[in-house]
């Protein structure tokens, strides 16, 4: 019997939140050109989850989410224990929080949308908001998101008002983080663990952009790494 790949969604289902249901789809339409066998299972973060259960770890967009800390405990889980990890819109920003936090012992590192008033706010509002905008990525050479897309500039869509505070982004990198993809200012945009099996964070929306028969590349890989996962 085929066995059944189980992907973990982080984050709080809302049937009306087109990002949402575009999650849903995007995984579909990957399992579909992989043969199927896979289950999505929505895993709302004020509740207590068994994360090794699953394959792979995807972070939703929607934040703020009922608890950031429910959250960062499951994106903490898939870097510690190599498991698939992606992560869209809220789930770059919650990426960098947890790797802020856990990785760099910066415990108060914060969320301006759910802790405005922090003093050390590593995700702060964009100057200019994406929501609703398709802009141009640029790849870094010899990334994994390169590898992916098999391309050194891409379009996306965005749905986002915060994005990493660039103040941090340097410390970042120096942490171990690559900012594997920007903005014509050079503003980070996807941001990936290199020493990591397949950990990838993107500012926009990537299974906004699937369709059937044409999965996005960035969820067809996370699915076909969540596959090959024993």
């Amino acid at each position: 019997m085929k066995r059944v790949t189980r992907i973990g969604i982080i984050g709080d289902f809302n049937a009306e939140n087109p990002t949402h249901v575009a999650t849903n789809a995007g995984i579909d339409h990957a399992a579909e050109a992989l043969g199927g066998g896979f289950e999505a299972v929505w895993l709302p973060t004020d509740e207590t989850h068994d994360f090794g259960a699953f394959q792979g770890l995807f972070c939703s967009p929607g934040s703020p989410y009922k608890s950031l800390d429910g959250a960062l405990e499951g994106i903490r889980y898939a870097r510690e224990n190599g498991v698939p990890f992606l992560g869209t819109c809220a789930g770059l920003q919650h990426l960098v929080l947890e790797y802020a936090r856990n990785v760099m012992g910066i415990r108060e590192a914060d969320h301006a949308e759910s802790n405005p008033y922090a003093l050390c706010l590593f995700i702060t509002p964009l100057s200019c908001s994406l929501k609703g905008r398709t802009m141009e990525v640029r790849l870094k050479p010899g990334s994994r998101a390169a590898a992916v897309y098999g391309a050194e500039r891409v379009v996306e869509q965005y749905y986002c008002n915060f994005g990493l505070n660039p103040a941090y982004q340097e410390g970042l990198e120096e942490a171990g983080v690559a900012i594997s993809g920007a903005d014509a200012d050079g503003e980070a945009r996807i941001a990936e663990l290199p020493v990591h099996p397949f950990c990838i964070g993107t500012l926009f929306v990537p299974q906004a952009r699937s369709e059937r028969g044409q999965p996005h590349p960035l969820v067809l890989e996370f699915c076909r790494r969540a596959m090959q996962r024993d």
